[in-house]
């Protein structure tokens, strides 16, 4: 296959990986009042089912980012797809409390795996001219499974019973793997930069990455931005079911569909606004994302504010497409800033450090909304998106100012 062609097959090839690597997650939220009528469970208890996911995601971040940058990707990609796709077949074995936090944390343990790799071997695919672009639309794969994920396990939960979806896609998954060992390939590190990518150690890696002050600000501003999309993404089927009296099966669907639809849009935009930007300033990419996190704020407010089904969709699809321009450039901002042969490492930690955080969204959610309800717990994430986006507008000013040119990064 032509070399032009086969870089933007391996997007797509991703593409599907990275679908099943968010239906797989995705797909218990929409269960939770199956499970919590089952199990009698407590929202705090559910919130901690969906926060052991993210606790153990996170803290594999680091390990997952060093052996992105040593091992071969492919391996690591499709090793991942293999075991968490088992995970979420046993996931539909389990009978107690304790067995649902047991798979959904060997699930976060499979899929931490996956996002520094695979960044990683997209990114020598495509140099700066396209990065933007090809992770964006690598990114679109985010929306589309969570909508899959959310609402055929809710169709499927209340037609035959919350096992049924972690069948379907655990074994879907396993089909991808074997058909993916045979296409994918492995790229040489650096070649889309025209750059050889010598190996460093563990310290020195670290040494280099948060050397660079505005790495720091990337990640606070990703942890804020992570803990409001695990807010969504954990509670807002359990949301529509309770004030708008939908079923299942449309709390599913309406929980993930508007928003990851918007975001869809919103992250191809994204991606060519960004490359645009990058040409001419340095931290291009950036702005773009700061352009998301300012424009979401007033959409959040009011998706947890307003008591219309109408307004709802609105609100909803409004902050999706505006968190498709942050989402679009997380990996291609930070990449703008660390070298080569620190890519995998650097998103790692950056994904350790950024869902870390974002993993205590659903039990602090869980608690809050026994004594404030889910509304205001919904709507108070506009202030984390104001927040964070200052923080960002603050960095750019600060560490990236001045036109596109290869230049050193400001360090500590």
């Amino acid at each position: 296959m032509n070399p032009r062609a086969y870089k933007w097959s391996v997007v797509a090839m991703l593409w599907f990986v990275c679908f099943f690597n968010y239906a797989d997650r995705q797909a218990i939220f929409s269960v939770f009042p199956l499970l919590k009528s089952e199990m009698a469970l407590s929202d705090v208890q559910l919130g901690v089912v969906g926060a052991s996911f993210m606790w153990v995601y996170a803290l594999m971040g680091p390990l997952a980012g060093m052996v992105g940058d040593r091992l071969s990707r492919k391996s690591v990609i499709l090793g991942g797809l293999v075991f968490w796709s088992l995970i979420t077949v046993a996931t539909a074995l389990s009978r107690t409390y304790w067995h649902l936090v047991l798979f959904r944390a060997l699930e976060g343990l499979g899929e931490a795996f996956y996002f520094p790799a695979s960044m990683s071997l997209v990114s020598d695919y495509h140099g700066r001219d396209t990065r933007s672009r090809a992770m964006s639309l690598h990114q679109s794969s985010v929306y589309a499974g969570t909508i899959a994920g959310g609402t055929v396990a809710g169709f499927l939960g209340e037609h035959y019973g919350w096992r049924s979806s972690f069948y379907l896609f655990g074994s879907l998954g396993l089909v991808l793997g074997l058909v993916l060992i045979v296409l994918l390939r492995e790229p040489a590190r650096g070649q889309a930069d025209e750059i050889h990518a010598a190996s460093s150690r563990g310290r020195e890696a670290l040494a280099a990455i948060f050397g660079v002050r505005m790495v720091w600000t990337l990640v606070a501003v990703f942890v804020g931005a992570n803990f409001v999309a695990m807010v969504f993404l954990t509670w807002m089927p359990s949301f529509l079911y309770r004030k708008f009296s939908m079923s299942l099966s449309m709390a599913g669907l309406s929980g993930t569909a508007y928003l990851q639809i918007a975001s869809v849009l919103g992250v191809i935009s994204g991606g060519v606004l960004a490359d645009r930007l990058a040409r001419r300033h340095r931290g291009g990419r950036m702005m773009a994302q700061a352009v998301g996190l300012f424009a979401g704020v007033p959409f959040l407010f009011l998706t947890g504010w307003t008591v219309s089904v109408p307004v709802l969709v609105l609100a909803m699809s409004g902050f999706g497409y505006f968190k498709g321009l942050y989402d679009a450039n997380i990996w291609a901002s930070l990449y703008d800033v660390v070298k080569v042969e620190h890519r995998a490492t650097a998103v790692g930690f950056m994904n350790s450090i950024g869902w870390l955080g974002a993993g205590f969204a659903p039990v602090v959610v869980g608690a809050a909304s026994q004594r404030v309800g889910l509304s205001a717990c919904i709507s108070a994430t506009a202030g984390i998106y104001l927040l964070v986006g200052l923080l960002l507008a603050l960095g750019i000013r600060a560490y990236m100012d001045g036109p596109a040119r290869p230049a050193k990064v400001n360090t500590l």
